[in-house]
């Protein structure tokens, strides 16, 4: 996704990653709060439901994400992005801002109030400004083990239990940089074992109404050869750049379909609902870039929110929050407005119905 008011329609963008794998709200033990407002021992991490609308929140803009989170509702964000600030870096920051470093004193104290309210954040690397750059850490930083620091680091500051990778344009055929992001979540996913930190990913990938596209499949494709456990695929079901009009939700839904199918020929072990439960969806809120054929309306994400339901889905979401919300009629692709008549929030609080109730057990480390 991209920070830019158009996607270019030589892309097909997509986002896939926003899942759970495990069941309910679990959290960790707490000690004495910092100056961030995080425990300082035996941090307390609040997991993700086993099936959650969490928005992608633009940490470019200048908004505070906990204030945000109040207003509408939504006690799960994906943080969008984390990227280099130049290529060949291995130091990855907000935005790629190296005036906003992935410490406590970036959010720190917005992603702890979250916390406090029962919610959580999801941290996301790349989106498309980096994967058109060279600016994605795994595209950027040629030392695997680097790259699985700067995801650990991510999961002990913010106290998170999910990173999202946001992986689409020119990330989608750097074969290099696709091994090592892989070969990263295995060594950070072993290490979570290890310390006993909560520790899952998931994709954004490019879709088309059908499913992922063929570079999004072999990004997948390469997980599995590499043995990292991805939770969630999540399918950017907007900016098809087809042509013609569509009909929004029901493409969400025939995405969802095809990447079912996909998965089901990637992992045939997994049951039926672990493989809904492995996919998430997420939507454009109003009139995506490509313009007014390809308008997500409330009555779309009805439609979306009761097939996740009914199937089981893993997580659904949209781009972005600051979007939610019934400015610049007629407009597309805004960063801050659907384009599209509605009330503040609508299409969040419709979605927040998904969420599953936080039942859950303590996991403690």
């Amino acid at each position: 996704m991209t920070r830019t008011p158009r996607i270019l329609h030589t892309v097909v963008t997509g986002l896939v990653a926003t899942a759970i794998a495990s069941a309910g709200l679990l959290t960790a033990g707490a000690g004495a709060a910092n100056a961030a407002g995080f425990p300082s021992s035996h941090a307390k991490v609040n997991l993700l439901p086993a099936h959650v609308y969490a928005p992608y929140f633009e940490a470019y803009n200048g908004d505070d994400p906990a204030t945000l989170s109040t207003e509408s509702g939504s006690k799960y964000l994906t943080l969008a992005f984390i990227q280099t600030a130049a290529s060949g870096s291995c130091t990855a920051y907000w935005d790629g801002d190296t005036t906003t470093p992935l410490t406590s004193a970036t959010y720190g104290s917005s992603i702890a109030a979250i916390q406090r309210a029962g919610g959580t954040v999801i941290p996301s690397f790349g989106g498309y400004a980096a994967d058109t750059t060279n600016t994605d850490i795994a595209d950027s930083c040629t030392n695997v083990n680097d790259i699985a620091k700067v995801y650990e680091s991510v999961f002990t500051t913010y106290h998170a239990s999910r990173i999202d990778l946001d992986v689409e344009a020119t990330s989608l055929t750097n074969t290099a940089g696709i091994t090592r992001r892989n070969q990263a979540i295995a060594e950070t996913e072993a290490w979570g074992r290890r310390t006993g930190h909560p520790v899952s990913f998931s994709y954004t990938l490019p879709s088309a109404t059908t499913g992922l596209g063929a570079t999004g499949l072999a990004v997948m494709q390469n997980a599995v050869q590499e043995h990292a456990q991805i939770a969630l695929v999540n399918a950017m079901t907007f900016d098809y750049y087809i042509g013609t009009a569509q009909e929004m939700g029901t493409d969400a839904v025939t995405a969802a379909n095809g990447v079912y199918s996909q998965l089901h020929t990637l992992y045939p072990w997994k049951s039926k609902s672990q493989l809904w439960e492995s996919i998430g969806l997420t939507l454009m809120p109003g009139i995506d870039d490509f313009g007014a054929p390809e308008t997500t309306t409330v009555a779309d994400v009805n439609t979306v929110e009761s097939f996740a339901k009914s199937n089981g889905l893993g997580a659904l979401s949209i781009w972005a929050i600051q979007r939610d919300n019934g400015g610049c009629p007629g407009t597309s692709g805004a960063g801050t407005c659907s384009g599209v008549t509605q009330t503040p929030w609508e299409f969040s609080q419709i979605l927040e119905q998904f969420n599953s109730p936080s039942w859950g057990h303590q996991f403690g480390f």
